[in-house]
């Protein structure tokens, strides 16, 4: 979360607690609708633009392995995917919904095999979960709306961009490049995504 949202965030909770102990006041409901509203505008993804299909919708406009990755947790193969060794300019976006998800400004190679990101193109986007299968403690990530096993997050990314790495399964991410992104809705993410491995080398 960027400083200015923390910011933001820390207010709107006090203003909050104060409309709750001042219920007949109308300036203090006024202000905490207004902090709502600013909080909302830095958000970067609007979750409200995607919805997650009917299960027997992602059954059906999934391939076998598409949806064995994102419904059942699985883990596709390192260094046999498609995305691994992606540099191109563009957009990674969750297969099941198309909510935005990671930038390839934010990919950078960690040799482990799979796509690997510093961090997603908006927090809110992925959320985390303690996996403690196969007898190891890990982190897994999901995305928001759909909900889909993306992968895991490790501590053992560039210090500089952060010291995390989202180790990501490519057949969870659809990849729109560049050039595309217009036409395909997500012209608004352009800025975002100008590079490959920005501030990250």
């Amino acid at each position: 979360m960027n400083k200015g949202l923390a910011l933001l965030s820390l207010t709107l909770i006090f203003t909050l607690i104060a409309c709750a102990n001042n219920k007949n006041d109308p300036s203090v409901e006024f202000a905490a609708s207004k902090m709502a509203e600013q909080v909302n505008m830095l958000a970067l993804v609007d979750p409200v633009k995607y919805v997650k299909p009917s299960a027997q919708e992602i059954k059906r406009m999934l391939t076998f392995e598409q949806y064995q990755i994102t419904q059942e947790a699985g883990t596709e193969m390192p260094f046999a995917n498609e995305y691994f060794d992606n540099y191109s300019i563009g957009i990674y976006v969750d297969v099941v919904t198309g909510e935005p998800l990671f930038s390839s400004a934010d990919k950078y190679d960690s040799g482990c095999g799979w796509p690997s990101f510093t961090k997603p193109i908006d927090p809110a986007v992925i959320t985390k979960h303690k996996d403690n299968k196969f007898g190891m403690i890990r982190v897994e990530v999901r995305s928001r709306v759909g909900d889909s096993h993306l992968g895991h997050v490790f501590e053992d990314g560039p210090l500089k961009a952060g010291g995390l790495r989202y180790c990501i399964n490519s057949l969870s991410l659809r990849f729109i490049p560049y050039s595309q992104m217009e036409e395909a809705g997500y012209g608004e993410f352009m800025p975002y995504c100008n590079s490959y491995g920005a501030g990250i080398y």
